[in-house]
């Protein structure tokens, strides 16, 4: 397995003023193995940055490219398994349909077109996630611990019924801010494994897809910091170290 960064807390931080080169040095001075998403402006871009990457023996997942099509190809040419499905449009029908398509258009590559599970999407609860899985059922899962936990599901079931659907894992934990509140930003916000309500469940699913043979990445998510993210990075990388000897 490869434990690395969906950097999104980092971006929010920083205000996206944090060079690449940077938060490569950075996060693997605190001993993780690379980031998601490689977001390239062009092929050459996205071929710079994965030699970079390379030369600092780290490596990444994905590409977050300007259009669908360089997603895919970009993806497909670098050697990485799976795009995020980034689409949300029309009725339940329209958006199966619509995915569907999408999940064909990557396996001509082959890779893979995941869902990555939100709280305040289309797809949040463990009711939707499991009927999107039965309607899309050549679709993968980039599967969100902390937002399936904060939607009040169930994440230990959904591992083990569908863990050859998780191509990539999210974990995160989360404190409530207001259990009333009627916007989950406002009901909860992200914190670091093991220093929220999900207590230990984020090793119990590493630790349980680890039995089911799954050896891909392992993306530690702080969708929300209030410190210098590298502590809080560093805090999680210990976590997952220690709890599943990783």
């Amino acid at each position: 397995m490869k434990v690395g960064i969906a950097d999104y807390g980092m971006n929010v931080w920083y205000g996206s003023c944090y060079s690449y080169a940077d938060r490569w040095s950075d996060i693997k001075k605190i001993g993780y193995d690379g980031l998601e998403r490689l977001q390239p402006i062009s092929a050459d871009d996205a071929l710079e940055k994965a030699a970079e990457l390379k030369r600092r023996n780290m490596d990444f997942a994905t590409c977050l490219a300007p259009n669908i099509e360089h997603a895919i190809k970009w993806t497909a040419a670098l050697g990485k398994k799976y795009i995020w499905i980034e689409l949300d449009a029309g009725n339940d029908e329209e958006y199966y349909r619509r995915v569907n398509y999408q999940v064909e258009a990557c396996a001509r590559y082959g890779i893979k077109a995941v869902l990555h599970n939100h709280l305040g999407s289309r797809v949040e609860s463990q009711e939707e996630l499991e009927r999107f899985l039965v309607n899309c059922p050549d679709a993968g899962m980039v599967f969100d611990t902390g937002h399936l936990a904060g939607a009040g599901g169930n994440v230990i079931e959904i591992v083990e019924k569908y863990s050859e659907r998780i191509i990539s894992l999210h974990v995160k934990d989360f404190v409530y801010k207001d259990k009333d509140a009627d916007n989950w930003w406002d009901r909860l916000r992200f914190c670091g494994l093991g220093c929220g309500e999900m207590g230990d469940l984020n090793a119990e699913v590493i630790n349980l897809l680890k039995k089911r043979g799954y050896n891909d990445w392992i993306l530690v998510e702080h969708d929300t910091h209030l410190r210098d993210p590298l502590k809080d990075l560093a805090d999680s990388r210990d976590y997952i170290r220690k709890k599943c000897g990783i």
